[in-house]
C-alpha cells in the first residue's frame, strides 16, 4: 500500500506539473503568439496574397481609349463611322503623376484617352513619350495623392517565384490573377526588339496590358504586355517587360522625350556550321553581315556584306542578338572597335555609332 501511495502522489504531482505547464504555455501564447510557430496571426489560416494586393492594387489604374473607325459598307454612299472603345491598364510610378503602360495601347492614335484610378478619380493623361521597341509608353497626369508602386529588382527574379498580375481585363477593374515565373530572358522578335521578357502562367487577358506584375511583397517586377496567342488553345503563357528595363526607358523618356539608342547600320546573322568551316572560323564566335545600310556608320567604316565580325570592343560575338544589344547599348558618337574576317584575312576597324532611327523596330539593326 505504501508503494501505491507513493505512486499516486507522484502521479498527482506529474499531472499537476503538466496542467501548470499547459496553463503557463496558454498564457504565453495569449501574450506572445509570435513565440508559438503556427499559431501567430501571420501563420494561421490559408496562404494568402491579400497583403501584396492591398499594397499594390491602388497603384494600378485603368485606361479607356476611344477611336473613330470608318465602317466599310458598300451599300451606303456616305462614309459611316463607329466608336471603338478599348481597355488597358497603367501603373503609377511616383507622386509627380507619371504612369507607365504599353506603347501598343496608343499605336492606332485614339481620339480620346482617360485614366481612372482605384479611388474612382478620372484624368486625361498627357503622353510624355513612346518607345515601340520595348512596347512602353510614359504618361503624366496632374493629380494629387496618387499611390506609387514599390519597384523590385527584376534581376533577382527566379523561375518558380510567385507573381500576381493586376490589371483591368475586359474593363473588370482591379482584377488579380496569380501564377509563377515560368521563364526569364524570353526574346520575342515578333513583338519588340529589346525586351528580355518574363514569362508567367498568371492569366494576362486583353485589358491587362500595361498592368502590374508584382511579387509576393507587392513590389513591381514587370509590366504585363502580351499573350503569345489569343486563340483558346494557348493558356498559361503571358509576358511582362522586366522592371529593370522599364526604369531605363522611363528615365530616357523623361530626359529626352524618347529613347536614344546607338546605331551601327548593319544587319547581322548567326553563322551556320557550314559557313564556319568555309570561312575558317574556329570556335563558336562570329556573325555574318547580311546587309550594310547605305550611308550608315558601318558603311563609313568600309564594312561589306559577307564580312564576318568576330569581336566587338575585344569581346567575342556569338549571335546576332548579342550584336544588336551591344549596338543598341552604345550612345551616338561612341567609337566601337570591330575585329573583322574577310577573305581569310583579319583586320580591325572602328565604327562610330550614329543614332538609331525612330521606328526601326524589326530585327534589322
Amino acid at each position: 500500500m505504501h508503494h501505491m501511495a507513493n505512486f499516486k502522489s507522484a502521479l498527482v504531482f506529474l499531472l499537476q506539473s503538466i496542467v501548470v505547464g499547459l496553463a503557463v504555455a496558454f498564457v504565453v501564447v495569449l501574450v506572445r503568439p509570435d513565440l508559438m510557430p503556427g499559431l501567430g496571426d501571420n501563420e494561421s489560416g490559408p496562404a494568402s496574397y491579400a497583403d501584396a494586393v492591398s499594397l499594390s492594387a491602388a497603384s494600378v489604374a485603368n485606361i479607356y481609349t476611344k477611336r473613330l473607325v470608318q465602317e466599310t459598307n458598300a451599300n451606303t454612299d456616305r462614309p459611316r463611322f463607329r466608336v471603338d472603345t478599348a481597355f488597358a491598364s497603367a501603373v503609377v510610378l511616383d507622386e509627380e503623376g507619371y504612369l507607365v503602360t504599353n506603347y501598343h495601347v496608343f499605336q492606332d492614335e485614339p481620339t480620346e484617352i482617360r485614366v481612372q484610378f482605384s479611388d474612382g478619380r478620372i484624368a486625361e493623361p498627357q503622353i510624355v513619350g513612346l518607345d515601340a521597341e520595348t512596347d512602353l509608353a510614359l504618361l503624366k497626369v496632374d493629380m494629387p495623392d496618387l499611390s506609387p508602386i514599390s519597384l523590385a529588382d527584376s534581376a533577382e527574379l527566379r523561375i518558380g517565384d510567385v507573381v500576381l498580375a493586376i490589371g483591368n481585363p475586359y474593363g473588370l477593374s482591379t482584377s488579380v490573377t496569380q501564377g509563377i515565373v515560368s521563364a526569364t530572358g524570353r526574346n520575342l522578335y515578333q513583338l519588340v526588339t529589346f525586351a528580355n521578357f518574363i514569362q508567367t502562367d498568371a492569366a494576362i487577358n486583353a485589358g491587362n496590358s500595361g498592368g502590374a506584375l508584382v511579387n509576393s511583397l507587392g513590389e513591381l517586377v514587370g509590366i504585363n504586355t502580351a499573350v503569345l496567342a489569343q486563340d483558346t488553345g494557348t493558356e498559361g503563357i503571358g509576358f511582362a517587360i522586366p522592371v529593370d528595363l522599364v526604369r531605363g526607358v522611363v528615365e530616357q523618356i523623361k530626359l529626352n522625350g524618347r529613347v536614344i539608342r546607338g546605331y551601327m547600320g548593319l544587319l547581322p546573322d548567326d553563322l551556320t556550321n557550314a559557313e564556319r568551316i568555309a570561312n575558317g572560323v574556329e570556335g563558336d564566335s562570329g556573325i555574318m553581315l547580311m546587309n550594310v545600310y547605305e550611308g550608315g556608320p558601318a558603311a563609313a567604316a568600309d564594312l561589306r556584306v559577307g564580312d564576318i565580325i568576330l569581336e566587338i570592343n575585344g569581346e567575342p560575338v556569338y549571335s546576332q542578338r548579342q550584336a544588336l544589344l551591344i549596338s543598341a547599348s552604345t550612345a551616338p558618337g561612341d567609337s566601337v572597335d570591330v575585329l573583322v574576317l574577310r577573305d581569310g584575312q583579319r583586320f580591325t576597324t572602328t565604327i562610330t555609332a550614329g543614332e538609331r532611327p525612330q521606328g526601326l523596330y524589326d530585327t534589322s539593326e
